[in-house]
């Protein structure tokens, strides 16, 4: 595969990731947001079930949990990408799967961060989801990010910079 074959590949994988990565970061906001005017509305009432306190503390605890996974989760699976021999191709798609399941991990806690503050008005799942944010903005896939991580040396750098180009 000639260079130009393999930058018009790479454009393509890496518009795709970027649309996932969108996409998991839009749903649970929505949620959070609806959950976090709620808890702040003194004229929003929901007639809502009451949950026992145990699930408050187990979704506090998942969340943090799932924040710490996905932060280790992603280093290793970086870690084995840095070691293989493949080629530019591979490791760009096997930084994007790595990207991608880290997402669906920050996904996950923001839905449970959501449900936590919808149902039982924790600032902890508050504070989970500012985590998470943290985590979401410091993490979003892009051609810099993806050349650090990956650790490219010239010829790679330099396709890899080339991906948010125009086309003519």
């Amino acid at each position: 595969m000639d260079r130009e074959e393999q930058l018009i590949q790479l454009k393509k994988d890496f518009r795709l990731l970027e649309r996932n990565v969108l996409l998991l970061i839009a749903v649970p906001l929505s949620f959070f947001a609806f959950a976090y005017l709620y808890s702040s509305s003194d004229t929003l009432s929901f007639d809502l079930p009451v949950l026992p306190q145990a699930l408050n503390y187990l979704g506090l605890s998942l969340v943090g949990l799932l924040l710490v996974m996905q932060q280790f989760g992603f280093e290793g699976r970086i870690k084995v990408v840095k070691k293989s021999n493949s080629d530019l191709h591979q490791r760009v798609k096997s930084y994007a799967r790595a990207t991608f399941l880290r997402y669906w991990q920050l996904f996950w806690v923001g839905i449970i961060s959501a449900l936590g503050l919808f149902f039982y008005d924790n600032p902890g799942f508050t504070v989970g989801y500012a985590l998470t944010l943290v985590f979401v903005s410091l993490g979003k896939p892009t051609p810099h990010r993806i050349v650090t991580v990956l650790q490219l040396k010239k010829a790679d750098k330099d396709l890899v910079y080339q991906i948010n180009k125009r086309d003519e």
